[in-house]
Formats: C-alpha cells, sequence, structure tokens
C-alpha cells in the first residue's frame, strides 16, 4: 500500500484534485481546514473518484452527534482513537469488496 500524508485539510483536498486515492481516512481536528469541511469540499471535486472515495473520519470525539456530523459531511464512516489496526484492515477489506 501507498500512503500519502497530508499536513492539514486544504492540502488533503488540493491532493484529490491531483491523485486518486482508494481509501482517505481523516482527521477531524486539522488546522487550516476541518476534516468535515475537507471532505465536503472533496466530495465537491468535479472528478468521478471523488464521489466515490471512502472517506472516514477519525476523531477522538465518538458521541453520536460527531458520528452523525462525520456522515453529514460526506463521509463513510467514523472512527474512534485510538484507531486500532483492525478497524483500519476492515476499511481496506470493505473497498476491496466494493471495487469486486
Amino acid at each position: 500500500h501507498e500512503v500519502t500524508e497530508a499536513a492539514d485539510g486544504m492540502e488533503a483536498v488540493k491532493l484529490c484534485r491531483e491523485k486518486t486515492f482508494d481509501i482517505i481516512i481523516m482527521d477531524i481536528m486539522m488546522p487550516e481546514m476541518s476534516g468535515l469541511d475537507a471532505a465536503k469540499a472533496i466530495r465537491s471535486l468535479d472528478r468521478p473518484d471523488a464521489k466515490t472515495v471512502f472517506i472516514s473520519a477519525m476523531s477522538a470525539n465518538a458521541f453520536q452527534d460527531d458520528v452523525r456530523g462525520s456522515l453529514e459531511a460526506g463521509m463513510d464512516e467514523h472512527l474512534s482513537k485510538p484507531v486500532e489496526e483492525e478497524k483500519i484492515l476492515s476499511i481496506a477489506a470493505k473497498v476491496r469488496r466494493r471495487k469486486g
């Protein structure tokens, strides 16, 4: 697997304009642009893959309102910190099944 790191939400959106990703794991609390705003911006990009790329929130906040906010922002899932390896592997398996 190839991992690409973005320092903040604005960089994440910029990267998504330039490259195709299979999975995006987006921290909610980032400087410059929050993960929620970045997910909305990615979903609105004029690229077909921007509408379907699997985006998971990653946050220390795990209340129902936090999960709902992530989903409303266009994310597919909400992971609570600390994130365990099995959860990341589960996301990878979901994406593989989607792609057939």
